[in-house]
Order: structure tokens, then C-alpha cells, then sequence
């Protein structure tokens, strides 16, 4: 019988935690950001990471970059419905902005993340982040090697 994938997902990010946040970094127990630490579990339960982020700054939203993460997540990620164990979390702060932070469920009502000034932990969600979840997706069910590209993909930049 093959492990239960979101069960594995839960268990390598819960290996995070406690991790110190440091920007673009992707380090487990050195130093990430949100997406160091969605590049970092991905490693661990799908393979290599099929995309680099290349460098961005703190203000990468802001400073024009577009919606590059949840483009970043529809390329790569399962768009599912419901927050459940496992999935990926994307946030928007206002509607109409560009969606700007990602954590992992770890059940219908908690997930880990990492944030600036803090370790990564994991919390529960309450009212205030529920509403500004952009998008829930799972992790693709077989590996896609680095360089891969599907089909939708084509003509896209890089993450971020």
C-alpha cells in the first residue's frame, strides 16, 4: 500500500518548522521564505523543482512583477476546492491585488508558513486568512522533472 500523499505532504512540512525566515532562502532548518518553503517540500515529496524563482526582492509584488506566484501555482499545482491536509494555500491580501503569500494545510482548519521575523510554525486559520485565500492546490501526483514543460506552460517566465 502506497503512503497516503497528503499525509506525506503534512509530514515534510511539519519538518520545517522552526526553520528562521530568510528571504528567497529555501533551507530546511537554515532559512526560508513562504515560497522557499513550498520549493522546499515539493523537493521532498514530488523531486527536483521543475522551475527556479531566479532572484526577487521583498517588494516583488508591488514592484510590478505581476501575479507571478499564482501564475507560478497554476503552472505547476493541482487546482483543487477546500482547504484539507496537504494542500498548498495561496493568499491575496485586497481583491484586485497580486496574490503575495503561500502556506500548507495541514487540515481543514491549520497550516505552516513562513514569515518575515518569524520561524516557520504552524497555526490555525482563523476568519483573517480564510478570506484572503486566492487559491488552494494540490502537489501533482507523479514527479515532473526539472526542465519539464507542459503544455500550458509554453510562452510563460519564470515564478517570479
Amino acid at each position: 500500500m502506497s503512503p497516503d500523499p497528503a499525509a506525506c505532504v503534512v509530514a515534510e512540512a511539519r519538518a520545517w518548522i522552526g526553520t528562521p525566515y530568510a528571504h528567497q532562502a529555501s533551507l530546511k532548518g537554515v532559512g526560508c521564505d513562504c515560497l522557499g518553503l513550498l520549493r522546499g517540500v515539493w523537493r521532498g515529496v514530488v523531486g527536483p523543482e521543475p522551475e527556479r524563482p531566479g532572484p526577487y526582492a521583498p517588494d516583488w509584488a508591488e514592484a510590478g512583477a505581476g501575479d507571478a506566484l499564482m501564475r507560478a501555482a497554476t503552472r505547476w499545482l493541482v487546482p483543487v476546492e477546500g482547504i484539507a491536509a496537504g494542500r498548498v494555500l495561496v493568499f491575496r491580501w485586497r481583491e484586485g491585488l497580486c496574490a503575495k503569500h503561500c502556506a500548507i494545510a495541514t487540515g481543514p482548519d491549520a497550516m505552516i508558513h513562513a514569515h518575515d521575523g518569524a520561524r516557520v510554525c504552524e497555526v490555525t486559520i482563523p476568519p483573517f486568512w480564510r478570506r484572503k485565500v486566492a487559491g488552494v492546490f494540490a502537489f501533482p501526483s507523479r514527479p515532473l522533472g526539472a526542465g519539464t514543460i507542459r503544455a500550458a506552460d509554453q510562452g510563460r517566465g519564470p515564478v517570479i
